[in-house]
Formats: structure tokens, sequence, C-alpha cells
């Protein structure tokens, strides 16, 4: 069944006097829909919330309200803020569930590259200090966790893509990665390689952190050389290992951010597909 999408943009909090939107695709019926956040890439640093509009509209027509943030980036704010507007803005969704046509409990969370990292370490995280600390929103007493979570190529290991980076730098031009981009990002978002390193959900899982584990579909082209796979490998043996699921796909001869770069494509396709599948199978 394909529903029609009505697309809004709604202010869900404002700092310093400067608005920060989501973008909502709200199918239009009965429901109750899952609601999906998604979050968009950019190296934590780039980038906006349409930037994976292919993935929202085709999710919303499946059924699914989908929320595609704005968040604080370099050079307004490093990390966490992010995390704290990202975190804010589930427990406003939440808030809002009923009327938006949904409820508090079907609420998943996804992204793609530095979202996808950020959707991750955030469902895990969904009772830290640090990201909790914006204050309740009006009308709602929700907590942040998510039901499930999908990463499109995340940077699942960002100091491991730092040094991986830097060691590309090192041996010179021509570069197969735009490391001359990627590079300022890390260092203008994180600070410094520690709190690279404390950021890295593989990291935080080998070291005994106790942790929210949401089932995860994990989607990776298996010739994308901005995400290394030692990290996606490094990732998901941690992930299993303390008893948490994932559903990986790998797509076979398939670059960095395949979705959106070659839509209507097979891989295109099937991840879309995939997406949808995982999202009504987890939220219900």
């Amino acid at each position: 069944m394909s529903y029609e999408v009505k697309t809004e943009d709604v202010e869900y909090i404002r700092h310093a006097g400067a608005p920060l939107l989501a973008r909502l695709y709200r199918p239009q019926g009965t429901g109750p829909f899952p609601i999906m956040v998604e979050l968009h890439g950019g190296a934590w640093c780039r980038s906006e919330r349409l930037a994976d509009k292919l993935i929202h509209e085709t999710l919303a027509k499946t059924g699914v309200i989908v929320a595609a943030l704005d968040w604080r980036q370099p050079p307004v704010a490093p990390y966490p803020s992010s995390f704290q507007d990202i975190h804010y803005a589930i427990r406003w969704l939440k808030g809002r569930a009923a009327e938006l046509g949904s409820r508090p409990d079907m609420v998943g969370s996804m992204g793609n590259s530095s979202g996808g990292h950020q959707a991750m370490l955030l469902a895990m995280r969904p009772f830290d200090a640090r990201y909790a600390a914006l204050p309740q929103p009006a009308g709602s007493t929700a907590d942040a966790t998510v039901r499930c979570v999908i990463m499109c190529a995340p940077v699942i290991d960002p100091l491991g893509r730092y040094r991986y980076a830097k060691d590309i730098q090192a041996k010179g031009k021509p570069y197969p990665l735009a490391v001359d981009e990627l590079l300022p990002c890390h260092d203008a978002y994180w600070k410094t390689e520690a709190a690279m390193d404390e950021g890295a959900p593989a990291r935080a899982l080998e070291q005994g952190e106790k942790m929210q584990l949401p089932p995860v579909l994990y989607l990776q082209g298996t010739e994308d050389l901005a995400h290394p796979r030692p990290h996606l490998d490094r990732f998901v043996a941690a992930y299993r290992k303390a008893g948490g699921v994932v559903d990986l796909e790998l797509f076979e001869g398939e670059g960095q951010g395949f979705i959106m770069r070659k839509p209507g494509s097979p891989a295109s396709n099937r991840a879309l597909d995939l997406i949808a599948e995982f999202t009504h199978k987890q939220i219900r």
C-alpha cells in the first residue's frame, strides 16, 4: 500500500534565537504509524535535513512518519551538542506522537554516515546525562529510547576513520578519498582524539559500558572507501557479543552513498525496501 504524504517543516527547539527545524513527512491515514527520526550525514559538520530526501519520501509512502532533523553543527557547537538536540527531538516527538498519528512507544532512529553514528550511539546511551542536558519539552514526559536503529554506512568508529584519513593524507595525492574535507570536520566536531575514541560505540561495548541494545539494520556497500570495513566488523562483533541483534546487509560493488547517488538502481531500490521492511517489523 502506498500512502499520500503531507510534508511540513516544524521548529522543535531554538538556541539563542536560532530555530532548529524538523521536516515531517506524514502519511495520510488512520495509523498509528511508526515514527522514524532520520539524521543526515556530512561528517558531523555539513549538510542539512533534506539531504536524504529519497529515503524520507520512500519510507513515508509505506506508512512511516519520518522526522528529518537539523541540529547544531560546528562552528556553532561541537560534540556533544548535536546529541543534545537529537535527544531533545526524540522526546519532543514522543510528546506529540498522538497528534501526529502515532504513539510514544513507536519511535525508531536512523542515519546516513555521521548521522548513522549519531543514531546508534544515542540509541545506546539514551540516559547519558551529557546527551540529556536540555530540559524536557513542554507536554512530554518521555525518555529518548528508541525501538530500533537503521544505519546506512555509518562512521561507526570516529577515531578509526580519523586515523585512516590521516594515513591516506600522509601517503600523498591523488587521494582516493576527500580527506581534506573529512579531517577538518573531525577536528571541528570532536576537538580531540580522546573524544573521538570515547564516542566510538564498539569501544564502549568492549570496555563493558552498560548500554541499551535495540535491534539494528546495518547497510553498506563493499566498495565504500569512506567507511572502512574493519570498523564495521569491530562494531558488529562487539554488539552481537553484548547480546544485541544486527541485521547486516552488504551491497557488492557499491560505493559511498549509493542509495541517494544511484536512485532507481537495483541496489538503491533493494536498500530502500530493506529499510521499510525492517521499520515495519520492529515498530508496530
